[in-house]
């Protein structure tokens, strides 16, 4: 079984977690597990109003996992934010799959996780703020970029990241995966899904 951690804080976006959980469950056949971590096991109210009760803190999260994402959120310019450095160094320390969406990648270019990687974000001058940040060169402007096990997308590209998390995870085929992706970028009339 493969678990990916999932790091949400308060005001997290709920539809960046819903949409990668729930393609893991559908198309990993069961060989994956889906995990939430954030500062505390209290609650952790989203965007939506929608609260969750994580499953680790930072003192009880397993390490032994196969990916971290982050999801992005309201509160990645927070000082508590900063907490979550240590175990992104960490996933990356362990060349595992490290991922962020919308204000969850300019917390990585504050903490200088995407200088070995191509990456993209919502802002670039955003990033260039951060004297941890020296990989402009590395800025891509796509949706979503992959690139050294690390995964970046910014905040309208929730499908694209997604799709990018579940390659890089290999929780399914390339052609269940497009198919899964078209499905939810297209619409049920104009995608072809393929059997799963």
């Amino acid at each position: 079984m493969k678990t990916i951690l999932y790091v949400i804080l308060e005001q997290w976006a709920d539809w960046e977690l819903a949409y990668i959980s729930s393609a893991v469950n559908m198309l990993g056949g069961g060989n994956f597990e889906n995990k939430t971590v954030s500062l505390t096991k209290d609650f952790v109210t989203s965007i939506g109003g929608v609260k969750c009760l994580p499953d680790y803190d930072l003192q009880s999260v397993p390490s032994d996992y196969d990916a971290l994402i982050l999801i992005g959120g309201m509160s990645w310019h927070n000082e508590n934010a900063m907490q979550i450095k240590a175990l992104a160094d960490d996933c990356i320390g362990k060349n595992k799959v490290l991922g962020a969406i919308c204000d969850a990648c300019r917390f990585f270019g504050s903490i200088g996780a995407l200088n070995g990687a191509k990456h993209t974000t919502n802002d670039l001058n955003e990033l260039k703020q951060y004297s941890a940040y020296t990989n402009e060169q590395g800025f891509v402007h796509k949706q979503a970029v992959s690139d050294n096990m690390i995964i970046t997308a910014n905040g309208t590209a929730t499908l694209e990241f997604a799709r990018e998390v579940l390659k890089a995870l290999s929780v399914a085929s390339d052609e269940q995966i497009k198919g899964w992706y078209d499905f939810h970028k297209l619409g049920f009339y104009n995608a072809t899904m393929p059997k799963m």
